[in-house]
């Protein structure tokens, strides 16, 4: 069901378009037409002076109005040029240089917004988080956990790709303590919210092994945004494989309750390639998430016909 760019081929890097802007915002307005509770984006009138505003693609949109302390986290990563910059950097090497699929700032917003309704779903249905168990924080830290873990998860990516889960260790570290610093005074506080978002960071990777339901929650966020736009970058540079065909065939990815577990996954295809992803890689990222008693997922073919995502498929 996903684009899991762990598992997706690589296209050719040159001539391989990034992800506009409108079709970043696009994606968040699909979110808010979701039941996302997002607001609107900062204007002019917002940014502070002397701040250069930021695109209206890479400002970051959250349903945080009734957490104040995520609130306040999210002022400050939308006021951090650096942070946008390693965003940048991270689109580089992936799409510039490896000819994968998005890995900017559209794709930090769309996991972050699933994260947040994954938690939230899972909190409503009484499933306690992790910071609330083994440290005795609140529900409103375990927000700011996997928002920061979903926004900083690919950091390392601003490096190299390979290995890049270990490297975003040591790039969101320091980028932790600094945003965590106006809303955390308290030292102690502040080094639970850094090590359960590292622990976070860390097991989203394949075969990463989650020990907070924080970290399976952003593990699930990440491999759940793969439909159209995700996938649009690997099949329209014209690399043909059951990678780049079964990820263009995800056409839509609803999060619900679920009627027999508190969430429920629907992905909605144009053709029946998009089992793949469902099988292999969304599989392959839910099972050891410790989310495997919480979510169940359906699936189903859009129409009464496939639609045809190729007119001839070559063999070598």
């Amino acid at each position: 069901m996903m684009q899991r760019t762990d598992t997706t081929e690589t296209t050719e890097a040159a001539g391989v378009p990034v992800a506009t802007a409108d079709e970043r915002v696009a994606a968040t307005e699909e979110q808010r037409a979701e039941g996302f509770d997002l607001p609107d984006a900062p204007g002019p009138e917002d940014t502070p002076p002397g701040v250069e505003p930021l695109a209206p693609a890479e400002v970051i949109r959250l349903p945080a109005r009734h957490n104040a302390t995520l609130t306040r986290v999210l002022a400050a990563v939308n006021a951090d040029a650096d942070l946008h910059a390693i965003w940048r950097c991270q689109n580089v090497t992936a799409v510039d240089r490896l000819g994968m699929s998005d890995h900017g700032p559209v794709h930090m917003q769309i996991v972050a917004n699933l994260a947040l309704r994954l938690l939230r779903l899972l909190t409503g249905k009484g499933v306690e988080p992790s910071i609330v168990r083994d440290h005795g924080l609140g529900r409103d830290d375990a927000e700011v956990v996997v928002t920061l873990a979903a926004l900083l998860h690919d950091s390392g990516m601003s490096i190299h790709r390979d290995d890049h889960e270990r490297m975003s260790l040591f790039v969101a570290l320091p980028k932790l303590q600094e945003l965590l610093a106006p809303a955390y005074p308290d030292p102690a506080a502040r080094r639970v919210l850094v090590s359960e978002t590292l622990h976070a960071i860390i097991t989203h990777r394949s075969g990463g092994r989650p020990l907070t339901l924080e970290a399976g929650v952003v593990r699930l966020a990440d491999a759940l945004d793969m439909s159209q736009g995700r996938a649009r970058i690997a099949f329209t540079a014209g690399h043909v494989n059951i990678h780049s065909v079964s990820a263009a065939a995800i056409e839509k990815v609803t999060i619900g309750p679920g009627e027999e577990k508190p969430v429920c996954v629907d992905i909605r295809m144009s053709n029946a390639a998009g089992i793949f992803q469902i099988d292999e890689l969304l599989g392959d990222k839910l099972k050891g998430s410790g989310l495997e008693p919480y979510v169940e997922v359906t699936a189903g073919v859009s129409g009464e016909t496939d639609r045809r995502l190729f007119e001839t498929l070559k063999f070598d």
